[in-house]
């Protein structure tokens, strides 16, 4: 053992680890605790219960998978639940623990919708110590009565904050109710509001332990942060302007919808760019396809649904393009946090229409910085289209129409002007004595209780 993966294996072996479980973290390139795993991990190993905030790309499933694999007994199946929001996370994390258990005996077993019941039976029964899943599938085979909860010591809820988000919260409650025995929970999640917070302490011990850490601010601080303002019919023509001036090594391009995702990669293979889709209705062995060619280095442009990319947990993509900007902050902070791993520079781009100035601005508040304007003097925005013009025209017509009936009501003469041209001066003084002409007409009740009857 060289010298310096002595000190990577001492900096980790300080946490507690044993000997197999610390190969894995050498083979896996680890070379310092992340501020979570350096929380997370000695609570984890002395068996308390978790409450962790991290953000992606800050070693999460690290701090939770390592002392599973430390502590799990080889002798018992279905051991541990990780509990996962989507397919594309639950396969990332599987696969990561088992890199990261691979001198253990302690196998994992991925369940998930989309794949075959069956298989993951057989995967169940020729080890699954540690089960990684979505909830809908977990509950399905534990009802046929294919996963038992019996022996479960380990339950962990990962990306709780996504799982409440896409209704997964009475799910969550009924896994949760079933696990009897006593056991270890921990909750990971981007945020920790009183809503997971209150969630959580009802499943938790009460000496339960919360763990807010900033390694998430050192992710956002390494991404160059640039913005682009963009009517909405020029994005498509933006986006191949810069993949082709700027040629970015692996990118992914996110967008709001499933529609949007596939219509701006069919665009992009009509303009001979080699690009890819992923998105919630895909087949999940198309799915699996996509992420394979991405992880291999195959493919250059990615674009995505944000749910379908929960799980993209791969260290070489250099940029992120926001085609849509999301309505949540939060989504944003996610979308960038899949650039910039392992201490590497990263680059996001956001297409900003007009409207979303304010939107821009709760962004930069979140992320705590000011992203800069970028220009490019070579890109020359489209016409307007016709359907686009007409709604401005009849829009900007209802506008002028207010305006002139604004001016035609101020403009009208007072009661004191009309007074003044119709009646004579000693008409007006013996009418109003002290000489102060009414400008307008009284109140219809006159100040009284009652109405005046209308003739």
């Amino acid at each position: 053992m060289s010298e310096e993966t002595a000190e990577q294996a001492q900096a980790f072996k300080d946490l507690g680890l044993r000997n197999s479980v610390l190969k894995g973290v050498i083979d896996a390139g680890f070379e310092t605790p992340s501020d979570i795993q350096e929380a997370l991990i000695p609570m984890a190993l002395a068996g308390k219960d978790v409450m962790g905030q991290a953000k992606t790309g800050t070693g999460k499933t690290a701090a939770f998978g390592l002392p599973i694999l430390h502590m799990a007994d080889p002798e018992i199946s279905q051991q541990a639940l990780i509990l996962v929001p989507t397919r594309e996370l639950a396969a990332q994390v599987a696969s990561e623990l088992d890199a990261l258990g691979k001198h253990t005996p302690i196998r994992t077993t991925t369940i998930i919708g989309g794949e075959s019941m069956r298989h993951q039976s057989k995967s169940l029964a020729k080890g699954g110590h540690i089960i990684v899943g979505t909830p809908g599938r977990i509950m399905d085979m534990q009802a046929r009565g294919q996963i038992s909860f019996e022996n479960m010591k380990y339950i962990v809820l990962d990306e709780v904050d996504r799982m409440l988000d896409i209704g997964f919260r009475e799910d969550i409650r009924q896994i949760l109710s079933r696990v009897r025995g006593d056991h270890q929970t921990i909750f990971v999640s981007a945020t920790l509001e009183d809503e997971i917070e209150k969630l959580a302490r009802r499943y938790m011990k009460s000496d339960a332990e919360k763990i807010q850490t900033t390694g998430d601010v050192l992710t956002v601080a390494l991404v160059d942060q640039k913005y682009f303002t963009v009517e909405s019919w020029d994005k498509q023509a933006l986006l191949l302007y810069l993949l082709r001036h700027e040629e970015p090594d692996t990118t992914v391009v996110f967008c709001r919808t499933k529609a949007t995702v596939h219509r701006l990669t069919t665009y992009l293979n009509r303009k001979n760019l080699s690009a890819r889709e992923i998105h919630g209705d895909m087949p999940q062995k198309k799915r699996n396809s996509v992420m394979k060619s991405m992880r291999e280095k195959q493919l250059n442009i990615l674009v995505a649904s944000d749910l379908a990319a929960r799980g993209l947990d791969i260290d070489h993509i250099t940029h992120v393009i926001n085609y849509d900007l999301p309505e949540d902050p939060d989504v944003y902070i996610h979308r960038i946090g899949r650039t910039a791993r392992a201490g590497r520079r990263g680059f996001a781009w956001s297409f900003v229409t007009p409207e979303q100035g304010g939107l821009l601005t709760d962004i930069e508040k979140l992320a705590g910085v000011m992203i800069e304007k970028m220009d490019y003097d070579g890109f020359k925005p489209g016409p307007i289209p016709d359907d686009i013009r007409e709604e401005r025209q009849q829009a900007e017509k209802v506008q002028m129409q207010r305006e002139e009936a604004t001016k035609a009501r101020y403009a009208a003469p007072s009661t004191a002007d009309t007074l003044a041209q119709t009646m004579s001066e000693d008409k007006l003084k013996a009418m109003f004595p002290d000489g102060k002409i009414p400008k307008n007409a009284p109140k219809s009740n006159l100040g009284t209780r009652f109405k005046r009857r209308r003739r």
